[in-house]
């Protein structure tokens, strides 16, 4: 990617290292269509490839350019799940239909890993397996968690001890995890950019630089006017993120925009395959998380401070990743970040995507933030097999309505309910750290010997990306 177009994608080191890609022209004329998707991230290009698969007409109109915002600018974790924690989604609609969304955020990892396979799609390097780690000594959580996936789901997951997670990540900052074989890790953007010419190569028309400015929801043809061209569609595809508040504010109010910064090391040679002898990707337990991964064989991408406030990437990588990365990989000595950018997420109060119909013929796909990866795989197939077939998987989404987010005030308090858990689980863990050193001075009882928590069978082979 030349450097006109690093800049439209925030100088990211995904835009530094991304495939080559046609810039796509404006729309300049009337068009009329089965189905018009605005937004063209990847719950709207998803959407797009599977319509025009089931022989339906489709345009996308993008105001940017294509995978522009969060999902050419996310940490590129491909995970099964939600960002609601599994618990809680169980409370909400009963075991059964909760073991149905798991399956379907399953499904969502899968279509991933089967574009990446089925187009082989360069620069995209999957590499498997995610570690949700713990920074405390607490194994009750974990214990429960495994019990619901591993009992209740058949999720294939592992527990793994304290020994085996400092096996890999050398670090005393760490504790037990949860191992996710059959997640893995991309480079975002040039999975966008493929998905993108796979919808194309399928009959999909693109248009870049084309915002849509109104939307006439009534009646049978719908109809979106943009700077050039209008569009008539029996339905159209809500899938702009957090950019909607102008053409639907009401949608816009139900979400909350969160900015995440993501920051690329400087190379650090062999010391970073020293402190970190695992492949895949890996989260920490903290409610705002830290990710990282190895990528290009000894550069360390951290992804976190997810807030409300947006502050420039390059300050929080120094102010904030630097002094993480130094407190939990002391022996990588410091770091120096050749990239640093930020991206912009749909955060939804009840933590679930919004997938489905909101008025005749009117879909939404939003809410993405915390694992949009799969979820958006999983809007574009469900809203594609809805609008084609009449398919209503997509209504297992209905109990997370639209839910208003609470305006200025709920970014406050979202922002203030951040920062003091975040404060909390610092303490907690600090505490944790020094029962370890007592216990590996002697003065504790060490961990529980059988550290097996739910009893999880022998661990799995990993999974082919």
């Amino acid at each position: 990617m030349d450097a006109a177009a690093a800049d439209d994608y925030g100088r990211s080191y995904h835009a530094a290292t991304a495939v080559a890609a046609p810039e796509r022209p404006a729309l300049s004329i009337d068009l009329d269509v089965d189905v018009c998707v605005i937004g063209a991230g990847l719950a709207g290009l998803t959407t797009a490839l599977e319509v025009a698969r089931l022989g339906w007409s489709v345009v996308v109109l993008e105001a940017k350019r294509v995978a522009w915002s969060a999902s050419g600018r996310n940490c590129g974790f491909v995970l099964p799940g939600f960002a609601c924690d599994p618990r809680t989604i169980v409370a909400r609609v009963g075991l059964d239909r909760a073991r149905q969304l798991w399956s379907l955020s399953e499904a969502g990892v899968a279509y991933v890993r089967t574009i990446i396979r089925e187009r082989e799609l360069p620069g995209v390097q999957p590499a498997r397996g995610w570690l949700d780690v713990s920074k405390t000594d607490d194994l009750d959580d974990m214990d429960d968690t495994l019990a619901l996936l591993m009992g209740e789901f058949g999720a294939a997951v592992e527990g793994w001890p304290v020994e085996q997670v400092r096996e890999h990540l050398r670090t005393d900052a760490y504790f037990h995890a949860i191992h996710y074989p059959n997640a893995f890790h991309i480079q975002p953007l040039n999975y966008a950019l493929g998905l993108a010419a796979a919808a194309e190569a399928a009959g999909v028309r693109i248009f870049e630089g084309t915002p849509a400015r109104e939307i006439d929801p009534a009646g049978v043809r719908k109809r979106v006017a943009t700077p050039g061209g209008m569009v008539r569609a029996g339905h159209v595809v809500l899938a702009g993120n957090v950019h909607m508040g102008e053409i639907m504010p009401q949608l816009a109010a139900t979400v909350l925009s969160i900015t995440s910064t993501t920051a690329v090391t400087a190379p650090l040679g062999p010391r970073l395959r020293e402190a970190i002898a695992y492949p895949g990707a890996v989260s920490d337990s903290r409610f705002a998380n830290h990710h990282y991964r190895v990528i290009d064989g000894d550069r360390l991408l951290w992804c976190g401070e997810g807030t409300c406030f947006p502050r420039d990437p390059m300050k929080v990588a120094q102010r904030a990743f630097a002094p993480a990365i130094a407190s939990v990989y002391p022996g990588l000595g410091p770091v120096e970040f050749t990239h640093a950018w930020n991206g912009s997420m749909a955060f939804a109060i009840h933590r679930m995507p919004q997938i489905g119909e909101i008025s005749p013929g009117l879909w939404v796909a939003g809410a993405f933030a915390g694992h949009g990866l799969n979820t958006t795989a999983i809007a574009g197939n469900l809203i594609a097999r809805a609008i084609v077939e009449n398919d209503d998987t997509v209504r297992q989404f209905e109990p997370w309505d639209l839910v208003w987010a609470g305006g200025t005030a709920g970014r406050v308090l979202q922002e203030a309910r951040s920062r003091l858990r975040n404060r909390r689980e610092a303490i907690e863990a600090g505490l944790a750290r020094s029962r370890d050193r007592k216990r590996q001075a002697g003065a504790l009882p060490r961990y529980r010997q059988d550290d097996d928590p739910a009893d999880p069978p022998p661990p799995a082979a990993w999974a082919e990306v």
